[in-house]
């Protein structure tokens, strides 16, 4: 099946009332009973090991042990890019879905497709907005004032070099360049996804920028304007900010459990429909805080994180053609600048603390 599925249900469940704790209107919408999350430890994919858990579904958590899985979470210790012993370290379990948060690079994909071919007969993966980046790829193209739509990507029709040094992040990030390595890894794992006849139904969820949680946003993006903001100091943007997408931390959670609930199949756009440039978001906080905003010229790559120089807003007609709705971003941003505004206030506060309390000691560390 290919993007022509546009229609295809994925149930009337939007990312918003799942994320609200409601459960879906048909068994169909219903998260699968048992899911594999691969990642799934910090941030957004934290809150998705949870709200599933927390939905009936019996939940595996599959990484290195970076971090250990919330309570009534199963549990597998394994290196994602070593085949054989994830093949081991997966023994027997089988799921009804499989939810990839750490699919970055072809190569990943390709022992993903090996490992749980047949294990699954649904594998989604968390993809991001900087897939339409038109400035990692000259195969992207995009229009001024229209919003980017998933074709704009095409797996299905993206080449894919698997002789590239994808095991190796340094040499990668010197041969493409950071953004376009991460970029560039996200389109060829989906690619690879799309080959041939996969062996299960795949679907990529490309999020936007994703901002709430407060100190649960390990990123710091949304920190570097509520910082710049309350402390007085210019926020470095282009002359011409670009506007870009943004998503709740919640409801992109919620998204991936919908469309694993789903058959559709293909890339799929999540975002509030409203968009929003570097300007536009420091105005908000500024107005949030009772101050005013300063800017400075952005020069090279000195710029704050969301100030683009170039377009690619995201498209969401599909996400709602598929049952998926996201909440109007004015309805959420302001919760997220408060939640930002407060982690930041209480990690001062415990650095200010530790810092007396070494003192009062008299010991350095």
């Amino acid at each position: 099946m290919s993007h022509s599925a546009e229609r295809e249900a994925a149930g009337s469940t939007s990312a918003e009332t799942i994320a609200a704790g409601s459960t879906a209107a048909t068994p169909r919408n219903r998260a699968p009973r048992r899911v594999g999350v691969i990642g799934g430890t910090r941030y957004f994919g934290r809150h998705l090991v949870t709200l599933l858990r927390d939905a009936g579904t019996e939940v595996t958590l599959i990484n290195r042990g970076s971090a250990p899985p919330p309570p009534g979470v199963d549990h597998v210790l394994a290196d994602r890019d070593d085949e054989d012993a994830l093949t081991a370290a997966l023994g027997g379990r089988t799921f009804d879905a499989v939810i990839d948060q750490v699919l970055y690079t072809p190569a990943q994909a390709v022992v993903a497709r090996r490992v749980f071919a047949d294990r699954t007969p649904r594998y989604v993966m968390t993809s991001t907005i900087e897939v339409y980046n038109p400035a990692t790829s000259p195969l992207v193209r995009t229009t001024p004032g229209v919003p980017v739509a998933e074709g704009a990507v095409d797996p299905a029709n993206w080449p894919v070099d698997l002789d590239l040094p994808w095991h190796d992040p340094a040499a990668l990030v010197r041969h493409f360049g950071e953004a376009t390595a991460y970029a560039e890894g996200k389109r060829q794992a989906e690619a690879v996804l799309a080959a041939g006849r996969p062996p299960f139904g795949w679907a990529s969820v490309r999020s936007a920028h994703v901002l709430g949680g407060g100190a649960l946003d390990f990123t710091g993006r949304l920190a570097h304007f509520t910082d710049a903001v309350a402390a007085g100091r210019p926020v470095a943007v282009h002359e011409h900010p670009q506007p870009s997408s943004f998503v709740r931390h919640e409801e992109i959670a919620a998204a991936l459990v919908a469309v694993a609930a789903s058959s559709s199949v293909g890339a799929v756009n999540a975002a509030s429909a409203e968009t929003l440039d570097a300007v536009g978001l420091s105005e908000l906080i500024a107005g949030q805080f009772g101050t005013t905003a300063r800017y400075r010229p952005a020069e090279g790559e000195d710029h704050a994180p969301f100030s683009f120089d170039r377009w690619y807003p995201m498209d969401t007609r599909r996400a709602g053609a598929l049952g998926l709705s996201f909440s109007p971003l004015g309805s959420w941003l302001p919760t997220a600048v408060a939640e930002a505004a407060t982690a930041a206030t209480a990690a001062a506060t415990a650095a200010t603390a530790a810092t007396a309390a070494t003192a009062a000691s008299g010991k350095d560390v």
